[in-house]
This record gives C-alpha cells, sequence and structure tokens, in this order.
C-alpha cells in the first residue's frame, strides 16, 4: 500500500518501521512539530522524525490540519491508500478522515471501548487491570469512538508500570496493524461497531493525578503509581516541602497495630507510610525537595523522622 503515517512519541516508532519493512510505501510522515523541553528548553525532536530521517523520508509538522490547504493539496497529490494513526496527538479533521479508500486506521493502546482517550495505558494500569491490549480501528469523528478492526490482549503482570508496558504494547501494535493493512487489502477484515454504553474514559494526565491521596489503600495507591509511572509519579508534602514517592508497594505483612493514613513509621527496618483501611505502603526509594534521592530507610535516619509523623 501507498500509506501516510502520522506518529510523534516513541511509541509510534516500531509501527512506522513494522510497514516500511514489510514493504509499504510511506510517502509522508505528519508529526507534531519540534518543542522545547527540560531545564533549558531546548528544542526536542519527536522520536517518529528522528527516525523518519534515518529513513530519508519526507516529514512535516504542521502547526494546523483543518485549514492547512498546503497539507491538504499535499496529501491529495499523494493519494494514499490508508492513513496510519499512531499517538500522533492532533484530531484527524474530516477531509483527512474521507481521503483514502481505506481511510484512517489508529492503532490505540487498550480494547476499545475501554479507555478512550489520551492516555489508555496508563489508566489501565493505574485501574488496576489484569489485561489490557491493543486495538486497531478505522478513525471517525469522534473519541475514539470508530469501529474496531483488530485487536489483542495482553496480561499485565502484578508489579508491571506503565513504562514497562510500552515497549510491549507498541510491538505486538505494530505487528497488530501489519495484520490489519494485510486484511483491508485482502477485504477480509469485518469492522465491529463498539458498545458505546461501556466506554471508559483515560484523559490527558495532570500533575495533580500524581498527589497521594490518603482516602485510597495501599494497593490502590500503588496500582496509580505504577499507571503514572515515570510520570506524574506519585508525590506528597512533607514538613511543608514537596515529598516524591520514586519506588513503593503494598505492604504484605500483617501489622503490629492499627496504622493511620498519611503516618510515616518504621518497623523490620523498611520505611512504610500508612494507608486507607487499615494498609500500609513500603516506602523504598524517596527523595525530599531539593535532596538527592534516597532509600526509605535512610531517609527515615537523615531526616530524624519521628515514629508516626504524617505527610499530607
Amino acid at each position: 500500500m501507498k500509506l501516510v503515517f502520522c506518529g510523534t512519541p516513541e511509541f509510534a516508532v516500531p509501527t512506522l518501521r513494522a510497514v516500511l519493512d514489510a514493504g509499504h510505501e510511506v510517502a509522508l510522515v505528519l508529526t507534531q512539530p519540534d518543542r522545547p523541553a527540560g531545564r533549558k528548553l531546548e528544542m526536542h525532536t519527536s522520536a517518529v522524525k528522528q527516525f523518519a530521517f534515518e529513513r530519508g523520508l519526507r516529514v512535516m509538522q504542521p502547526e494546523k490540519i483543518k485549514t492547512n490547504a498546503g497539507l491538504r493539496a499535499e496529501l491529495e497529490a499523494r493519494a494514499p491508500d490508508a492513513i496510519v494513526v499512531v499517538a500522533y496527538g492532533r484530531i484527524i479533521p474530516q477531509w483527512m478522515l474521507d481521503l483514502p479508500r481505506f481511510g484512517n486506521i489508529n492503532l490505540h493502546g487498550s480494547l476499545l471501548p475501554k479507555y478512550r482517550g489520551a492516555a489508555p495505558i496508563q489508566w489501565a494500569i493505574a485501574n488496576g487491570e489484569r489485561e489490557t491490549g491493543v486495538t486497531t480501528m478505522r478513525l471517525d469523528a469522534g473519541l475514539d469512538t470508530g469501529d474496531v478492526l483488530l485487536e489483542r490482549a495482553v496480561p499485565v503482570p502484578e508489579d508491571a508500570t506503565a513504562a514497562d508496558m510500552y515497549p510491549v504494547l507498541a510491538d505486538i501494535g505494530a505487528e497488530l496493524m501489519l495484520e490489519t493493512l494485510h486484511g483491508l487489502e485482502a477485504g477480509t477484515l469485518q469492522r465491529r461497531v463498539q458498545d458505546h454504553e461501556h466506554a471508559t474514559l483515560a484523559p490527558i494526565l495532570t500533575r495533580e493525578d500524581g498527589r497521594l491521596d490518603l482516602d485510597r489503600t495501599a494497593s490502590q495507591t500503588y496500582n496509580r503509581w505504577r499507571g503514572f509511572t515515570p510520570w506524574p509519579g506519585c508525590h506528597a508534602q512533607f514538613r511543608g516541602k514537596r515529598f516524591l514517592l520514586h519506588r513503593l508497594r503494598a505492604a504484605e505483612l500483617d501489622l503490629p497495630e492499627p496504622v493511620n493514613p498519611g503516618a510515616l513509621f518504621m518497623h523490620e527496618d523498611e520505611l512504610f507510610l500508612g494507608a486507607a483501611q487499615n494498609t500500609a505502603l513500603v516506602l523504598d526509594e524517596v527523595q525530599m525537595e531539593g535532596k538527592s534521592r534516597m532509600s526509605g530507610a535512610s531517609f527515615w535516619r537523615d531526616f530524624q523522622v519521628k515514629q508516626g509523623e504524617r505527610v499530607e
């Protein structure tokens, strides 16, 4: 097929690589414009752009799409059979949806209709799902509401973080996209309408999503930390300063006495944090604002934490 590929982060690169290696022609790559990032606000180039340049592909980075006459003329001139969309981060306008004969084919990081939106992998893990997956779908004007083409379920290990699952789902998704393109070309795929009544949303993450909530149990907090690693992670306040919980786990032992949510205490040389319903977290690695990362036990000693002192 002749394809146009739309994608931005590292998650999209395996699919772009797979379609090229399978012999499809990628006539054009669309990716997000370069943005300033980091403390020095240096210009950051997307992973897709870097890979596309390595393969000698034409790249465009439009700021606007819906009313971009130049982009529309370019796409119409190239007349792709399909437009492949993987984590592009932009809404595809109707004229672009209508352009290719096979439509705009999206690789989505969940089993639709669950977890529609910008952060499906993170929210699935944050909610404690034991299974997630990838779906190929034909995009329509809604938010991940188009007809499903193929899907593949993937188990989520109990200790897996979003960072762990990203490359797994990206590689499986690349294989699924190849199957989807082959099925479209062969005319063997049957589209399935989503059950919209069972849809759940996975909105873009904010820093506030990583704030420690003392009304959650230890396992709920642990799942959210897994889902929100590496960002926004899990953070709280201690002695009026930002307190980062870099590595934690739900306690698996019977505690000697009831615990108060938010209370820090040492037990058998490990630092614990009380959570809801008489559960507790083990804090393996923490960081105070302006200080280096350290083990929970080192934090207890270095900051002379008192038994029962609270985080907020």
